[in-house]
């Protein structure tokens, strides 16, 4: 199974992706330098997708800076943490829960989230999905940033769903259905497509280009 692991991956998929659908190579000259956008697997990975879900950059940062202020960010010791200092991150109630649910998987060995890049997509995504408060979104959005899988985009993005409509001068919004038919074009570099959409977001859009589910 491909993976994206440098920039020069990104290099590489953003030339095929403009032999692939040459509407692309104007959104390539918008969006500008398309970051690679790669984390370490594991719990603070995917904690900190959860984390950045439907908030701005900012408020996500000043999150992940309260937690990370506790220290290591990983499951055993978000269990460890009281519920006034858990309180004391600004998460959501769901957020909280979500990251209580995933530390307790980890911790009780029901889910190996090392294991998994050894997994194909769809049993990975499966997995991931099982656990209460992971969506397909967020197991999504750690397989492309975390694990680098090429070949997937996250058409429930909002980001991306808005820049799509932008960049192909649509009259509304485009649907997750809309986008995720217009993506299949650009296989197997749908990744690195979601990337550079989510720059030209950034870019031309003059939003913050965290991913929003």
């Amino acid at each position: 199974m491909a993976k994206i692991k440098s920039d020069a991956d990104i290099a590489e998929g953003l030339t095929a992706l403009c032999l692939l659908d040459p509407c692309l190579v104007r959104v390539v000259d918008a969006a500008g330098p398309v970051p690679l956008r790669l984390a370490e697997p594991g719990f603070a990975g995917l904690a900190h997708i959860i984390v950045s879900q439907m908030v701005s950059k900012a408020s996500a940062s000043a999150i992940w800076r309260r937690m990370s202020a506790q220290g290591t960010v990983d499951a055993a010791n978000y269990l460890a943490h009281t519920p006034d200092v858990v309180a004391g991150f600004g998460l959501s109630r769901a957020k909280a829960r979500t990251l209580e649910t995933l530390a307790r998987a980890v911790v009780e060995g029901h889910l190996d989230l090392d294991g998994l890049a050894d997994l194909e997509d769809e049993d990975i995504q499966a997995r991931l999905v099982a656990l209460p408060g992971i969506g397909p979104w967020t197991a999504e959005v750690y397989r492309m940033l975390c694990l680098g899988s090429r070949d997937i985009f996250p058409a429930g993005d909002v980001a991306l769903r808005a820049a799509v409509g932008h960049a192909f001068q649509w009259s509304q919004r485009p649907t997750a259905d809309e986008v995720a038919e217009r993506a299949l074009f650009w296989r197997p570099w749908r990744a690195v497509a979601a990337r550079l959409f989510w720059a030209y977001y950034a870019s031309v859009l003059r939003r913050d280009a965290l991913p929003l589910g």
